[in-house]
């Protein structure tokens, strides 16, 4: 996700002085960025296919526009629950592709659910998504010390193997700067700029 310092609201809508990336401006993007992003999420494989679907979804759109649309993707599509995505079926693409809840975007719709299978053979391969998300990129976290905005990449030489892997795999929007984001939410590299107050604390 890009980034730059400066907000503007806290996380309940009061003024907010902390400095912050300052892609966080509105209240969900703060709320967000405060108890998110960045925060390494193992173990936790309905979170991960969340945010896998998330992160594809917003290709072309802006994050916020996805952050309003995030409950809607959790009924859409079960709570990220793999087994029962896997088994939407054509009739349920059509349906949702009159949600308004969602992006309504055909591509993305049947990505989600195919990457819902490719979930489950992943943990039937792996043990789970969070190992082998977490184990191609080596498994530890990396903290960068972006000083500004301009200095944070839109992929890296990671996030290009993450996106092989996952192609491999049978993902579809998985792309390197779609896998870098995903590994900035999810907490496999910090991308706080180092004058954000949440650059130390995750």
């Amino acid at each position: 996700m890009t980034e730059h310092a400066g907000a503007e609201v806290g996380a309940d809508g009061a003024p907010d002085d902390r400095p912050r990336c300052g892609w966080a401006r509105g209240a969900l993007d703060v709320a967000y960025h405060d108890a998110e992003w960045g925060v390494p999420v193992r173990d936790d494989d309905r979170r991960l296919f969340e945010m896998i679907t998330l992160e594809g979804a917003q290709a072309g759109l802006s994050w916020a526009t996805i952050l309003k649309k995030r409950d809607g993707y959790r009924r859409a599509f079960h709570d990220f629950d793999p087994a029962r995505v896997a088994r939407m079926t054509a009739r349920d693409v059509e349906r949702l592709l009159a949600d308004p809840g969602i992006v309504r975007h055909r591509g993305k719709i049947e990505s989600t659910i195919q990457n819902a299978g490719a979930v489950m053979r992943v943990q039937r391969a792996h043990g789970s998504l969070s190992t082998f998300v977490w184990d191609a990129v080596g498994g530890a976290v990396r903290t960068n010390r972006w000083q500004d905005m301009r200095e944070v990449p839109a992929q890296t030489p990671e996030s290009v193997a993450l996106g092989k892997a996952l192609l491999e795999a049978g993902f579809r929007f998985v792309g390197p700067t779609t896998c870098y984001a995903f590994m900035q939410a999810v907490g496999i590299v910090n991308d706080h700029l180092v004058t954000c107050f949440r650059h130390g604390e995750v």
